[in-house]
């Protein structure tokens, strides 16, 4: 049916009691539902598809299914957003965020509809917490993740032009911080591209769980409150809602108990996190002194280093870099831990873990945006100390030894740089 947007007054909020009572009650600071609009929109879909199946076995009349159709498009659309404002992180397992969904719909599709649509009755209805808040949440973890694997194919593509830029130039190569064998800038970054892409694709699959959703549940998986076809007929409208492949999960027993995919979700952040963070402290490393350093490469100076040494120029976005995989891989112990906490029937932690992953995703984003655009991008490898290093390579020393044998050819090594030097500190053996 046709809706018209009614905004009501300030002192007429959509919301409910169980919204207001959530407002006195969970109070610490951080992200409220309104912060989070992919989460509201997806179980505002799932409120949708919900109310569809519903009418097809009976359990609304048109009435009361279209006036839930229409406000939940609205939601859905981005409208009413200041009427979510319960906490993303709370206590009870999602039912505050699932009664403040409820009870919004219920007051929209009341003034719509021109009838009373009740929140648990009828927007609510053949459902419960249980089910609805996890499929909601796989719904939003699909829709985040996009952000930070964007960010992170524009990282690896930063440091694949890199390394097409500078693909024959030479440098050290360095085990244990010692001296080794050349190798190529080239080489070097297309190495770092790769381990990027591996780590993107698997924090990618680790997603693919999140099809299985347990809409039809209801309380503690057994379906109880909705009628029989309910389960199929619901998952159907929502993939058709959202366009996503989903299906009912294999038990939804185990799906409502244990939580184990939004771990491995969380350690597929984490491990992306740590790669890009290894790769930042690299160039960090390559770029350090300029004179007391490594000195192979040259990172932009983005802003100025010391507010007391002049000209000083820190690697500030690799640090950066470095800092938010900290963060991501201390956010994942958060969602191994919730994962951990779940008891008998029903894991209520829910809350947090939705909650770290939106930390995770976001952070792994703005590192690998950041990194890419003002520190990779502008690399060179004309650091002043390039040369210097490059001719303490050891590959003429590999090639001799391998047809005088390494004893000799270590002997020589020693005796050679005992000659240039006066001293015998190289500390290769």
């Amino acid at each position: 049916m046709p809706s018209t947007k009614i905004t009501p007054e300030a002192d007429q909020p959509l919301y409910g009691q169980q919204t207001t009572l959530s407002l006195a009650n969970f109070t610490a600071p951080g992200r409220t539902l309104a912060d989070v609009p992919a989460f509201v929109r997806n179980y505002a879909l799932v409120k949708l598809a919900a109310a569809r199946a519903n009418h097809s076995l009976g359990v609304l009349d048109s009435a009361q299914r279209d006036g839930i159709v229409a406000a939940c498009e609205e939601v859905a659309a981005g409208h009413h957003a200041d009427q979510f404002p319960s906490a993303l992180l709370l206590g009870g397992g999602g039912t505050t965020t699932n009664m403040n969904v409820n009870e919004v719909i219920a007051a929209r599709a009341s003034q719509l509809a021109g009838v009373a649509v009740h929140a648990n009755d009828h927007v609510n209805a053949s459902q419960s917490t249980n089910d609805t808040y996890p499929t909601a949440m796989a719904l939003t973890v699909f829709d985040l993740v996009e952000h930070p694997v964007q960010a992170l194919g524009e990282l690896a593509r930063a440091l694949e032009d890199k390394a097409a830029e500078f693909d024959a130039t030479p440098h050290l190569g360095r085990t244990c911080l010692r001296d080794a064998v050349s190798l190529t800038a080239g080489q070097s970054h297309r190495s770092q591209a790769a381990a990027i892409r591996r780590t993107c694709e698997d924090l990618r699959s680790s997603v693919a769980a999140m099809s299985s959703v347990p809409l039809g549940a209801t309380a503690i998986g057994t379906g109880v409150g909705a009628p029989d076809g309910y389960q199929e007929l619901a998952i159907g409208e929502l993939a058709s809602l959202t366009g996503r492949d989903l299906r009912p999960a294999v038990d939804p027993f185990d799906a409502l108990a244990h939580l184990d995919p939004y771990a491995a979700v969380a350690a597929a952040g984490a491990r992306t996190g740590l790669t890009m963070a290894k790769v930042a402290a690299d160039v960090r490393l390559l770029s350090s002194g300029p004179a007391g350093g490594f000195g192979d490469l040259n990172i932009p100076a983005v802003q100025a280093g010391s507010s007391i040494m002049p000209a000083k120029v820190n690697p500030a976005i690799p640090e950066y870099v470095m800092q938010l995989s900290y963060r991501i891989r201390g956010t994942a112990h958060t969602v191994e831990f919730a994962v951990a906490a779940g008891e008998l029937e029903l894991n209520v932690m829910e809350p947090v873990i939705i909650d770290a992953l939106i930390t995770i995703f976001g952070d792994l984003a703005a590192a690998a945006t950041c990194f890419a655009r003002r520190c990779v991008t502008g690399i060179s490898w004309d650091g002043h100390r390039r040369e210097e290093n490059l001719a303490a390579a050891l590959d003429s020393w590999v090639t001799l030894a391998a047809t005088r044998g390494y004893d000799a050819t270590t002997t020589q090594y020693r005796n050679n740089n005992l000659s240039a030097t006066g001293r015998n500190g190289d500390g290769h053996v």
